[in-house]
């Protein structure tokens, strides 16, 4: 059973009300995506805030983070107020299909509903979190492009099967695949999440990297892992 709550080097994440819990691939998502030169930044589907916490910890940035969930909402709400980042988050309770701004993103993030089509569980909350029931692809690509900036990054976690449909989405429609980290629990095991970057101006190189967790004995962590969460990870 996960933990009611996650305690990392500067903050906790309390995960009690929430459908979607603090996970090994969301932690490597928010401890790799770059903040360089990034103000403002957008969080599609905060959940509990994990993903804006992880980036107030490495930059200055303005954050905007938005979510659906009453429950989620709350919870993110109470885990940036007691957090040292609470002046440079704020979290929005609202689809982001209705959510307004004047301002533009240079960073846009999201680890988002995947499921398109598959059976649900009874779970409504889990629904919510892991099937698009409340936001689907084309939604979340005409939500980026309403407020990414015209240099911003929008990056995003999926598995591999769905990140291929989502890459083809954004391509029609003018977002185009510039980076792409592929993370394996260990060597033997296949990969099971991507993290995907996009821009709204074509590339002519891809940056592709392969991320494994864990060493040949799938018990203890690679170096890489612990060099990318060690600013973050209380145990190392």
């Amino acid at each position: 059973m996960p933990k009611n709550s996650f305690t990392f080097k500067q903050f906790t994440i309390n995960q009690d009300c929430c459908a979607m819990k603090v996970c090994t691939d969301a932690c490597v998502f928010g401890a790799s995506t770059e903040v360089e030169n990034v103000n403002r930044i957008l969080d599609i589907g905060t959940g509990t805030g994990l993903l804006s916490l992880m980036l107030a910890q490495r930059s200055n940035a303005q954050i905007d983070s938005v979510e659906i969930d009453e429950d989620a909402y709350q919870q993110a709400v109470m885990n940036v107020k007691i957090s040292k980042f609470a002046k440079n988050i704020e979290v929005h309770h609202q689809r982001i299909q209705n959510f307004e701004s004047t301002k533009n993103y240079d960073l846009i993030i999201s680890n988002p509903p995947f499921y398109q089509q598959s059976l649900k569980s009874i779970d409504a909350k889990a629904n919510k979190a892991l099937h698009a029931v409340e936001l689907s692809f084309d939604d979340l690509i005409d939500s980026v492009l309403k407020f990414l900036s015209i240099d911003g990054k929008f990056t995003v976690l999926l598995p591999p099967f769905e990140i291929e449909k989502l890459i083809q989405i954004a391509q029609k429609k003018g977002l185009y695949l510039s980076k792409k980290i592929s993370i394996r629990h260990d060597e033997s095991k296949p990969i099971f999440r991507i993290i995907a970057t996009f821009l709204t101006q074509k590339v002519h190189d891809l940056e592709e990297k392969m991320l494994i967790i864990h060493n040949e004995d799938g018990k203890t962590y690679s170096n890489e892992f612990r060099d990318l969460l060690k600013d973050y990870y209380l145990i190392f």
